[in-house]
């Protein structure tokens, strides 16, 4: 049935997105959606779903409050199911209560889903409890964009000055004169402590912290912006004890991934736990093949061979549909002896009820080789399950060994179809806003210069921006392009690339 639920998108960090909120957005006809709600969320949108963008950004608004209003109740009335995404909570400083009424006078079903409000966890990344049993037993959430020129003031300074534990100012920057000024001139000690947390919980998140009486000056000494909210109150003096956000080795650091889609997750993960700012530049599609029929042969004769290996999680993933969809499952494998290269091939087949019987130190062909014939793999029968296309050292290696190899294709690699991630990237660059451009395979960095001219990103090499490999074989690759990496991990997984990116981050800050 046609319904509107106004969704909390939160503060920014996607983890404090709610369930219910998520479980709307995957099933929503039409998703509506601000400036300040996480882009990353549309992620858990339907392919099909009409996305729209009605933002507000320091007073150019891309739909008038009264248009926005009609949107919502057009596609109600078309029979829609709507999501409108706004960020925060929708009842908190959201006007989500006038989209309400609208709906209502209409005739229209609605639902609200709260959100966690920037208010309280921006000061709270920050390291500012807006209670405390020593210094503050209530909290006053106010708005900071009112005009300091009107007669007269919507607020009740004096109230304000003398009667609540804890302030804060939504929107409050353009105003701060006036604010810090308004509570001084009404009785409020001008020593009280003061902060502004902009772009709270996101990976953006700055702070900082001066008397009430300077809070202004200090702003506009160290170029704060909006978006960001004003808390005034004793409780700012526990920010350098508590403030536990900021201190991430790679906050702000902007990493751009050029993995696959399907297999960036892991990868982002890693580098956002660290504070990192992640631009996906996915360079790799990842397909099915348009014929398994071999597969399905190959599936069917598992008897026949001594050993299986998996190069990849790709191979895992597609390999184990085929198996699935011939009625099979592990049991298949039994008698079988596994390889599996890499740490996440290794967790991708335990996840399958597979315990691998060889996983290499090293992640190389040579090394990989002399591990497997360690294990009496020559003259053993092999079925090597990976990419339509990929490098052949490993199998040539092995049938110099003397050992039967059967490559069998599970899946291929494309090039991923362009988005409006060449754009941003370039409007990033030219800002000077990204450290990073990481790659995991010769083909992320193929693919990547097919979309991006190596003359373009030429000038930036080496000064604002620092391209990292994950290992030799990658970097060989990049090398052909004119360019050296510098960030290359010792183990060449994931996780030490990630590594690697962080203890590089914190040389250049000098930490």
């Amino acid at each position: 049935m046609a319904c509107v639920y106004l969704l909390g998108a939160g503060p920014g960090d996607p983890g404090l997105l709610t369930l219910k909120a998520k479980r709307i957005l995957e099933t929503a006809d039409v998703v509506v959606y601000d400036y300040l709600a996480n882009k990353a969320f549309l992620n858990f949108c339907r392919p099909e779903a009409e996305i729209l963008y009605v933002g507000k950004k320091g007073g150019d608004h891309t739909l008038p409050q009264d248009k926005i209003n009609d949107l919502l109740v057009e596609k109600a009335k078309a029979g829609k199911v709507v999501a409108r995404l706004k960020g925060g909570d929708p009842y908190v400083f959201g006007r989500g209560a006038e989209e309400a009424e609208e709906l209502l006078e209409a005739g229209m079903d609605f639902e609200v889903v709260p959100g966690v409000t920037s208010a309280v966890a921006g000061p709270a990344y920050a390291g500012i409890p807006l209670t405390h049993r020593k210094y503050a037993s209530s909290v006053s959430f106010i708005t900071g964009h009112e005009d300091p020129d009107k007669p007269e003031s919507a607020h009740n300074w004096q109230a304000l000055a003398a009667g609540t534990s804890t302030l804060v100012f939504f929107m409050g920057v353009k105003n701060l004169p006036h604010i810090s000024s308004s509570l001084i001139a009404n009785g409020m000690d001008p020593e009280t402590p003061a902060a502004l947390v902009r772009w709270g919980t996101t990976c953006e998140q700055t702070s900082l912290a001066a008397p009430l009486h300077a809070i202004a000056e200090e702003a506009q000494k160290q170029g704060m912006r909006p978006p960001a909210l004003l808390v005034v109150g004793q409780v700012v003096r526990l920010r350098e004890t508590l403030g536990w956000f900021e201190k991430k080795p790679m906050l702000g650091c902007r990493v751009v991934v050029t993995r696959a889609r399907e297999q960036a997750s892991s990868f982002l993960s890693l580098l956002e736990e660290k504070g990192a700012c992640c631009l996906q530049f996915p360079t790799i599609a990842i397909e099915a093949l348009p014929d398994y029929g071999e597969v399905q042969e190959a599936i069917g004769t598992l008897a026949e061979y001594d050993w299986l290996i998996f190069t990849s999680v790709n191979g895992v993933i597609w390999f184990w549909k085929e198996l699935q969809r011939a009625g099979l499952d592990s049991r298949a494998l039994g008698g079988r002896q596994v390889a599996a290269i890499g740490p996440a091939t290794a967790d991708k087949l335990r996840e399958k009820g597979i315990e691998p019987d060889f996983v290499p130190e090293k992640y190389v062909a040579e090394h990989v080789v002399e591990g497997l014939l360690a294990r009496g793999v020559a003259g053993k029968k092999v079925l090597l399950p990976r990419a339509e296309v990929a490098r052949e050292v490993l199998p040539r290696q092995l049938r110099e060994a003397g050992t039967e190899v059967r490559v069998l294709p599970v899946y291929r690699t494309g090039l991923a179809q362009q988005g409006e991630e060449e754009a941003q990237l370039l409007e990033d660059l030219q800002a000077g806003k990204v450290q990073y451009v990481t790659f995991t395979s010769s083909s992320t960095v193929e693919n990547f210069f097919s979309r991006i001219p190596a003359e373009t990103i030429a000038p930036y090499v080496g000064t604002s921006l620092r391209l990292a490999c994950i290992g030799p074989i990658t970097a060989n690759t990049l090398q052909q392009y004119g360019f050296t990496a510098q960030v290359e991990p010792e183990e060449y997984t994931i996780p030490a690339l990630a590594q690697a990116l962080e203890e590089d981050c914190l040389h250049f800050r000098g930490q």
